[in-house]
């Protein structure tokens, strides 16, 4: 059996995909876009968020407890590839940047989606 010290090293050489991501309304096409460290786990806290009626953007909640969890789909726009050499916090900006450029793009706000406009 691992020891604590060996578990936590084991851990921190794990590699987790990082990118954008969205939730998209299948009903109304409005979506929802965010960056993560960990989009698998990122999943997972969102679905868990939604079903407890826990989630911190409203409009999203609002509208997976009308239309049902069976009416959004998580869908990956973007992977960063891992740099050994760069430290999480880099890949977390970069992940950032990354999420900027998609809510430049797609523009989810109002009736095309959930984000909140960001003032310039």
């Amino acid at each position: 059996m691992k020891s604590k010290k060996e578990l936590k090293e084991t851990y921190k050489e794990m590699k987790f995909r990082i990118g954008v991501f969205q939730i998209r309304n299948t009903v109304n096409n409005k979506i929802y876009i965010e960056s993560s460290t960990d989009l698998a786990a990122i999943w997972n806290r969102n679905r868990f968020q939604l079903n407890n009626g826990l989630h911190p953007n409203a409009m999203l909640q609002k509208e997976w407890n009308e239309f049902g969890q069976d009416s959004f789909n998580y869908e990956i726009l973007s992977e960063i590839k891992q740099d050994d050499n760069k430290t999480v916090d880099f890949h977390r900006k970069e992940a950032k940047q990354l999420e900027t450029m998609f809510i430049e793009d797609l523009q989810p706000f109002g009736d095309k989606g959930y984000n909140p406009e960001r003032q310039k």
